[in-house]
């Protein structure tokens, strides 16, 4: 299983907005081949930090969301919205296991 965690800190007056997007960009994601989570995280304490957990079957199927329409959307729609660059963790899932 291959995931990736997205720590994305977003402007106080955009917070909503990003939201909005970020639940576009999850209803598309869940749907792609090998997705196997898609979740958006809000910090409890601070409203204008998030985290995006995106977990694929494969590394292939992981790369190929970065080449979908919903994704380039929402990269391009949220990037002005960001306090700062976001920073994404690639990770090697162990548990659970990904099933076929």
């Amino acid at each position: 299983m291959h995931v990736t965690l997205v720590q994305v800190h977003v402007k106080p007056e955009h917070i909503a907005d990003f939201i909005t997007a970020s639940r576009a960009n999850h209803q598309a994601s869940v749907r792609e081949p090998g997705n196997l989570r898609f979740d958006v995280l809000q910090d409890a304490e601070d409203p204008a930090r998030f985290v995006l957990y995106e977990a694929y079957r494969s590394a292939a199927e992981a790369a190929a969301h970065k080449d979908t329409a919903h994704y380039l959307h929402w990269r391009e729609q949220v990037a002005p919205w960001m306090a700062e660059a976001r920073i994404g963790l690639k990770y090697t899932g162990l548990c659970p296991e990904a099933t076929a």
